[in-house]
């Protein structure tokens, strides 16, 4: 494999370690090798006193990353091997490392940011989209939860936008990412090559992240005007604040004001196509997320995940999107209506948050 045939470009300039997810055909979905090389290279330069920041992208224009390859996941546990869950730890203790790295990360999310892509960003120190920027956690909709760390960051956001976000798994824009405090600066794609030209130009200080800051505070905004989700706010943060998915899917389909009713009546058909199950339980997984720690998020996560492949609705959901194609999955149970509640928190039962110690890459 020739250098740039890896899945993981690496490179060091003025001081800035580079890391580039390079599967561009593949909208840079992560598999084991790039979470095993990505660890490699971040843990040589947190050692390395020469290296003072570190930079995160993806090749191509239509991804920073779309998240897990899937299929692998699928193909995995069909196969009655391990790999599906060798990669989920090694993708959590990834994600985990990262936010408690040493040094900024300055990740840069050009694209669609699903998904795994979203348990990088999230952990890096300054996270700059643009306005081809597509951000989301849109698990719900293949039959899955929110997972990379989610259980965490999304239930941090204002209100009850992370829950929003979860429980519909719709993808926001450049507007809606800024005001939800999912990324810190928009910059126009046109001036990405200016970015990188300056990024080796920089003078560093004793404190590289505000080094960066200053650099980035002369070339991208911090608010962008025409935020959804700021139109909405106050309906969201009232209906998903509601007790269950139910309540909620009812509350929307009563809504009979004429500036909220178009967007009420998408919500309902938008929930309506996802698995009742994964909602459910990304419901349950993000109210209890907002009051643990970042190790013990990701050990819920992966408490769920050893039970998802067998009793989760994952399988039924890569099979309808992404092995038949036939798009029509099969949910078990099809309706919110006949989801019992014991079904959803048996999922939970054996946890016991104990600020866990922190994952460790294999």
């Amino acid at each position: 494999m020739s250098e740039q045939q890896a899945p993981v470009l690496a490179s060091v300039r003025n001081r800035i370690g580079h890391l580039t997810l390079n599967r561009p055909s593949a909208l840079n979905t992560l598999d084991l090798p790039m979470v095993t090389q990505l660890y490699r290279h971040l843990s040589a330069w947190e050692r390395d006193p020469e290296i003072v920041a570190v930079t995160l992208r993806g090749a191509g224009e239509k991804a920073f990353c779309a998240g897990g390859d899937i299929r692998m996941l699928y193909d995995s546990h069909r196969g009655g091997d391990d790999l599906h869950e060798l990669f989920l730890e090694q993708e959590y203790a990834l994600d985990e490392y990262l936010h408690g790295y040493s040094k900024p990360v300055l990740a840069l999310l050009d694209g669609f940011v699903l998904g795994g892509g979203m348990g990088l960003a999230q952990a890096a120190s300054l996270r700059v989209i643009t306005e081809r920027t597509r951000m989301g956690m849109p698990e719900v909709g293949i039959g899955f939860f929110p997972d990379v760390g989610s259980s965490y960051f999304l239930p941090r956001l204002p209100g009850e936008l992370g829950i929003y976000l979860g429980v519909t798994g719709c993808q926001v824009r450049a507007a809606d990412a800024l005001y939800a405090d999912l990324a810190d600066y928009c910059l126009s794609s046109e001036r990405l090559a200016e970015l990188d030209a300056a990024l080796d130009h920089v003078s560093w200080t004793r404190a590289p992240e505000e080094d960066l800051r200053d650099l980035l505070d002369g070339l991208a905004a911090e608010r962008m005007a025409g935020s959804e989700l700021k139109a909405y706010r106050q309906v969201i943060d009232e209906y998903f604040a509601l007790p269950d998915v139910s309540a909620i899917r009812n509350a929307l389909q009563l809504e009979q004001r004429p500036e909220l009713r178009d967007w009420a009546e998408q919500t309902v058909a938008l929930l309506d196509s996802r698995s009742p199950l994964a909602m459910a339980t990304t419901l349950e997984l993000l109210r209890r997320g907002r009051f643990l720690s970042l190790a013990d998020c990701f050990a819920l996560e992966l408490h769920l995940d050893y039970q998802w492949f067998e009793k989760g609705d994952l399988m039924e959901g890569i099979r309808a999107l992404i092995i038949d194609k036939d798009k029509s999955p099969r949910w078990n149970p099809s309706t919110l209506a006949e989801l019992a509640p014991t079904r959803v928190q048996a999922f939970f039962s054996g946890f016991r948050p104990a600020s866990s110690p922190p994952l460790r890459i294999a």
